[in-house]
């Protein structure tokens, strides 16, 4: 069963969504070179537990061990942060975080430019981010699951990258993970039919090379087979009547 929030369980989403979009606004100027993955992370844990009531919702969950997954480059999702990584200027970094807070849970992630990025990697990055926009525009009450994973895969493709196939985007709420699955791709007019009252996870991971990714030794990390980059992007929606309202936003 696919459980439909009131509005004021998404108000409550809310909450912990704006913390994560403040998070994000907040750790731009920490992401540069000399910077280590685990500062960038314990950034994170303390801008979250500074906010009263919230916590980490990635810290434990499933066994990971920190507050976000840092993933640099090729690395696609779910990279752990570590002391002896070090951001390079014209590296790529996406950064994955969650927000538990009374009970409710919000997700988001960006990828970001460490110092200046080639043009490449900065068309990677706008198609991902504009993939985004047009799922969360796609989520519409009386639309279908497939209408948002056509428009992200349209978009990705369109730009000649390539949207990863063994990953989706959820639903989430009481807990991080909820029905239903949100691929990045598929074909319009397919799925489940948009409610109002469903809460998404909407989030791109969109390749330069092909779509194969394969996990690492850790068990955690996700990479591309071809070891081109990867971007990620992500936001927690809500379906209303009025349209889709973004929980995630600072």
């Amino acid at each position: 069963m696919i459980p439909l929030k009131t509005p004021a369980e998404i108000d409550a989403i809310a909450e912990a969504g704006t913390i994560l979009g403040k998070l994000f606004e907040a750790i731009v100027p920490e992401i540069q070179p000399g910077r280590t993955t685990l500062q960038l992370d314990q950034f994170a844990e303390a801008f979250i537990r500074s906010h009263a009531g919230a916590e980490p919702a990635f810290k434990g969950l499933y066994g990971f061990p920190a507050t976000l997954c840092i993933s640099v480059n090729h690395e696609v999702v779910h990279g752990i942060p570590k002391r002896n990584r070090v951001l390079e200027g014209g590296d790529i970094v996406s950064v994955d975080a969650g927000v538990r807070l009374h009970g409710w849970y919000a997700d988001s992630a960006r990828t970001f430019p460490v110092g200046s990025i080639d043009p490449g990697s900065a068309r990677l990055l706008e198609v991902t981010e504009e993939s985004l926009r047009r799922g969360i525009d796609a989520a519409q009450v009386g639309n279908y699951l497939g209408d948002i994973g056509h428009i992200v895969q349209k978009t990705a493709e369109g730009a000649g990258f390539s949207v990863v196939r063994e990953l989706v985007g959820h639903g989430i709420g009481r807990k991080p993970h909820e029905e239903p699955q949100v691929p990045n791709f598929g074909q319009a007019g397919t799925g489940l039919r948009l409610q109002a009252g469903l809460v998404l996870c909407i989030e791109p991971m969109v390749n330069a090379g092909s779509y194969a990714v394969k996990t690492l030794s850790d068990r955690w990390t996700v990479v591309t087979a071809d070891k081109r980059r990867s971007a990620h992007f992500e936001h927690t929606v809500a379906v209303l009547e009025s349209g889709p309202r973004i929980l995630t936003a600072a």
